[in-house]
């Protein structure tokens, strides 16, 4: 297995210096510089005493798709907050540097960067694909561990056209292939459908990603798609598409886009009279706030975790934020941090001083050949560095998203 190398960017990055679990923004004003250097030189002494061990978490906390980053970022700080409170890592407290990447790939790697600088021995990010796709490639100068939470294209662990593994990189959830062909799966052999259309958003790996790969497999079982149609980044009118797939008579549509724009797809097709059940990936959680409850009946989707999987991680997340979790990107982020201290457990097992090149090729080749017990399952890790795990498929009662089966 050889390792990517990608070509370093260079990119720097101003701003606060983060404290244990503080929220820090990449690219900061001058007015921050004497904060940032007073925070440093406090963070660098805590590193040289070898009392702590610096984990960084990232995401998008403001921004587009903040409902994801927020989800993934206290979801990952819950468990090492509750790791910290139960000890630590062979005594040693791990201290949180936390970045907001603002949804935007090179703020991502400045946020990287930035936490590099600050001497982070791991990393639990990125959350959307584009930005984590950036800061991978990134990472493999370093060999820096990463785990991100939920970018799901297949590129961000592995590179199919030089057959390519990224080795310092892994995730918790499944990827954009497996969720194509499990949707693909589940509507033909298990909700009966012969004939489907999609609808995607184009220029997007996600969106295509699934897309793609829904199509391919349904076709393969003996299935018929009798439209394809897509749209632009920005589009808003989407009744051109839905009419054209409501004139080729599908069983169902296909519909893997990301949740605001599956709620304004769902009310045009309303409008139009294209009544027939939807189908979606994991893009749409957090649906149910964007759609009305007749929208969503007979709809299905696929997701890593399902409300009441693990009560002691819902109560547990309630009591820290003062709210029920939002979405299930919030368990992904648990599970994500929860792979990342696995590893960085078996590096501290082993003596070997933080920072180090033999320190950082543990933890990953701990991650590689591990078992992680989480709440979104029990799950190791292929030859690709993702997860083998069961998907969860929900459908909606009431309009609120309700586990249907493992799948």
């Amino acid at each position: 297995m050889k390792k990517m190398i990608s070509r370093r960017n260079f990119l720097t990055a101003a701003g606060v210096v983060a404290a244990a679990g503080v929220l820090t923004a990449c690219g900061g004003s001058s007015s921050s510089t004497a904060a940032s250097s007073t925070a440093a030189s406090a963070a660098g002494s805590a590193a040289a005493s070898g009392d702590t061990i610096k984990i960084g978490v990232m995401g998008p906390l403001t921004g587009n798709v903040s409902v994801y980053g927020q989800a993934v970022v206290n979801g990952a700080s819950l468990y090492l907050k509750q790791v910290n409170a139960d000890g630590g890592i062979n005594g040693k407290q791990i201290e949180i540097l936390t970045e907001d990447e603002q949804g935007d790939a090179t703020q991502a790697v400045n946020c990287f960067t930035k936490m590099v600088d600050e001497g982070i021995t791991a990393l639990v990010g990125d959350v959307t694909t584009t930005p984590t796709l950036a800061v991978a490639a990134e990472s493999a100068d370093y060999n820096m561990p990463m785990v991100t939470a939920s970018a799901t294209a297949e590129a961000v662990t592995y590179d199919a056209e030089t057959d390519t593994v990224n080795e310092n990189v892994f995730r918790a959830t499944f990827t954009d292939p497996f969720q194509g062909i499990k949707m693909a799966d589940y509507a033909y052999q298990k909700l009966g459908y012969t004939k489907a259309a999609v609808i995607f958003k184009k220029g997007a790996d996600y969106n295509e990603g699934l897309a793609e790969n829904f199509v391919n497999e349904f076709e393969s079982l003996g299935g018929t798609i009798v439209d394809q149609e897509s749209y632009s980044e920005g589009d808003v009118d989407f009744k051109t598409q839905l009419t054209s797939i409501m004139g080729k008579g599908p069983e169902t549509v296909f519909c893997p886009n990301y949740y605001e724009e599956v709620g304004q797809i769902l009310s045009q097709a309303e409008s139009v009279g294209l009544n027939v059940p939807f189908l979606g990936g994991d893009g749409w959680d957090g649906l149910e706030g964007y759609a009305t409850a007749d929208q969503l009946k007979d709809s299905y989707f696929c997701a890593n975790y399902a409300k009441g999987s693990s009560p002691e991680f819902e109560d547990a997340y309630k009591a820290e934020y003062g709210e029920d979790y939002p979405n299930g990107f919030a368990p992904l982020g648990y599970d994500a941090a929860k792979t990342v201290v696995y590893g960085v457990q078996a590096a501290e097992d082993a003596g070997l001083e933080a920072g180090t090149d033999e320190y950082k090729q543990a933890v990953n080749d701990a991650i590689a050949s591990g078992t992680i017990e989480g709440i979104t399952g029990t799950f190791t890790f292929d030859e690709h560095h993702d997860p083998v795990k069961k998907t969860a498929i929900l459908t909606y009662v009431d309009g609120k998203p309700e586990l249907k089966e493992m799948f």
